[in-house]
């Protein structure tokens, strides 16, 4: 997508966002067209247009299309609804055959309107129709030029650079399970990693075993395909700002092993790799952005299946900081691929660890399906990201990390932990569990973003399928670095 600054040059269409306060006076629209000015006008005097928050009015003319996106009152106008707002106008307006649009921002008072332009112009046409048979009356997305009346090439830049990275992630997570196995998914990494400069290390299930991968290698052990550990490192010319380590869960299809999901619960299952993409996704971007930081990405890869092979309810594994777990349930297998890759990221001291999973049912019962759940160990860490996560708008809720009863009850009578708690608290538990293999005076947070994973339809600038939530929020944190 290409964005450029508007030199009065003739467009398919024109977006024109508006408050409720907006639509009581348009002359403070200096890059607005006297001739669209009047005819907004009339528009708004005949209420057929009021500026309602999630409004949106699409007008045919002589030359082009108007439309008109409320934002609801001023004083509730944020950039998450701009950025929903430009994301729906310009997806509408793609569909629609425009080839270029037009958008002024002037007038909205926001500080980084070339960035969110940016993100939802990356955005605004993902879809995953990879596999649908296109006849006649298919018509592709067509939007491929964006004009607006701000200069910001930088905000631009990085805006479309978050949101590939985020489309690049949404692609690999719609992939079925019969596409996207441990290895295929590490041959995507390595490819990846050539063409942007990332090294890639790929450990089979010989080299898992030799470096005491136990719970990795016990998840991965009722499939016929083997499980992978896959190591991404990005290191900046001169000397780096931060060492920061991301964690991602990589169960390319879930079944619930031998504790085995319900049949409409495993519907959706190929996005429980979502963690593990979002990394290699964020790797991406941070090499694309060429940030002062050095970056690892760890990405633990393997289908959660069963078989005769598979690991029971009963067993008793080693993880590789040598802690033992007691297994009571095997569709708790998330916990115990991050416990290898968290001890695994510890032994490179970084400064920081983030994980991200979709872990827990628990925690989108808790939070919905539109906010994730934040735990960490460390409040400064914390705050930064709940600030980069209100800048990118993907809603993240700080959950509780101390609760004696429910850290007693990770203790086992035959073992160190038990992987799985009661039904209550349980995402709590899960985090308490993870944070058992982060290394000591190591700032750690949790992404359980179980919840807002994968949409059942489109809203904002996300469409139906995979939503890679957590991708751009990490991409923020780590450029304030």
């Amino acid at each position: 997508m290409l964005i450029s600054r508007w030199n009065n040059t003739p467009s398919d269409s024109v977006l024109l966002l508006l408050t409720e306060e907006d639509t009581q006076n348009l002359s403070h629209f200096p890059a607005l067209p006297e001739n669209l000015k009047d005819f907004a006008a009339a528009l708004i005097s005949r209420k057929d247009f009021t500026g309602k928050k999630g409004s949106l009015l699409r007008v045919p003319m002589l030359e082009g299309t108007l439309y008109l996106l409320g934002l609801g009152k001023a004083a509730k106008c944020a950039g998450k609804l701009v950025r929903d707002s430009l994301a729906w106008g310009l997806r509408t307006a793609g569909r629609n055959h425009a080839r270029n649009a037009y958008v002024p921002l002037g007038h909205i008072d926001m500080k980084d309107k070339g960035f969110v332009l940016g993100e939802a112009a990356g955005l605004c046409g993902c879809v995953f129709d990879k596999y649908k048979t296109k006849g006649t009356d298919y018509e592709p997305f067509a939007l491929e030029e964006i004009f607006t009346d701000i200069e910001d090439s930088d905000g631009f830049r990085k805006g479309l650079i978050f949101a590939d990275a985020q489309i690049f992630a949404r692609t690999l997570i719609n992939e079925p399970g019969c596409v996207i196995t441990p290895e295929s998914l590490s041959q995507k990494a390595q490819e990846a990693a050539e063409e942007c400069g990332l090294t890639c290390e790929i450990w089979d299930e010989n080299r898992l075993a030799v470096e005491k991968m136990g719970g990795l290698l016990a998840v991965g052990s009722g499939s016929k395909n083997p499980p992978r550990l896959i190591h991404l490192t990005y290191k900046p010319e001169g000397n780096p700002s931060k060492r920061i380590a991301f964690v991602g869960k990589g169960i390319t299809f879930d079944s619930g092993g031998l504790d085995i999901k319900p049949d409409n619960f495993m519907l959706t299952m190929k996005g429980d790799k979502t963690g593990a993409c979002n990394v290699l996704a964020v790797m991406k971007g941070i090499a694309a952005l060429g940030l002062n930081v050095e970056a690892h990405g760890f990405m633990t890869c393997a289908e959660n299946m069963p078989s005769g092979s598979a690991y029971r309810p009963d067993d008793i594994i080693t993880a590789r900081n040598g802690k033992t777990i007691e297994i009571n349930n095997t569709d708790a297998e998330g916990r115990l691929v991050l416990a290898d890759a968290l001890s695994l990221a510890s032994e490179l001291k970084p400064d920081v660890i983030i994980d991200m999973a979709t872990l827990t049912g628990a925690c989108a019962v808790a939070l919905g399906k539109h906010c994730a759940g934040l735990f960490s160990n460390n409040d400064e860490l914390a705050a930064k990201i709940l600030e980069s996560s209100c800048a990118r708008g993907e809603p993240l809720w700080r959950m509780p990390l101390e609760d004696e009863h429910i850290a007693e009850s990770l203790k086992s009578p035959y073992a160190d932990l038990i992987n799985c708690g009661e039904r209550y608290g349980g995402a709590i538990f899960a985090a308490l569990f993870l944070k058992e293999f982060v290394g000591e005076n190591i700032a750690w947070a949790h992404f359980d973003i179980a919840g807002p994973d994968f949409c059942d339809k489109e809203y904002g600038i996300y469409p139906k399928g995979a939503t890679a939530f957590g991708v751009r929020t990490c991409l923020d944190y780590v450029m304030g670095l």
